[in-house]
């Protein structure tokens, strides 16, 4: 908005004075307010965890039965636990912590696997939400052999329905 004041009657420069006012003041980072639910926090850490070999998958054993069931019934909102399962998110104003559940492939060095995990679970959060990661803590729930079969893909169930 911009304000002009005349002072005597002449039309000279000198006798203009112009003020300009600026509304809301200060960089546009400040003028609002960004909240980020703790569920996309979870979501971003979930993809960034799966992204690390040697992570076979993410929660418990319980937790991944019952999402292969949730996956084959009709809006029982698969996809989205996919992407959280095993992880839990404390969302802060500008910090966050997390927690994580993961399923190790066998032959994987465990503590290898929860430090990339880790390094790439804080960059990803970091990088995408401007959130201070301030601890990312790891529980291995189970080591995935190479004869085991896959809780994931629910064969199992799917024949025992039939």
């Amino acid at each position: 908005m911009t304000d002009t004041t005349h002072t005597g009657d002449s039309g000279s420069d000198e006798s203009r004075r112009t003020s300009v006012t600026k509304r809301g003041g200060g960089p546009a980072a400040t003028r609002g307010k960004t909240t980020i639910a703790d569920g996309v926090v979870e979501k971003i850490a979930g993809l960034a965890a799966r992204d690390v070999d040697g992570v076979h998958a993410m929660g418990s054993g319980l937790s991944r039965t019952f999402g292969a069931v949730r996956d084959r019934v009709p809006g029982g909102g698969g996809s989205k636990a996919n992407a959280t399962r095993g992880v839990k998110a404390e969302v802060g104003e500008v910090q966050t912590a997390l927690d994580l559940e993961i399923v190790v492939e066998y032959g994987y060095a465990i503590s290898d696997v929860a430090g990339d995990v880790r390094e790439n679970v804080v960059n990803a959060v970091e990088r995408m939400t401007g959130l201070e990661v301030v601890e990312v803590n790891i529980a291995v729930s189970d080591v995935k052999l190479p004869d085991d079969d896959d809780d994931d893909d629910g064969d199992d169930d799917q024949r025992r329905l039939q």
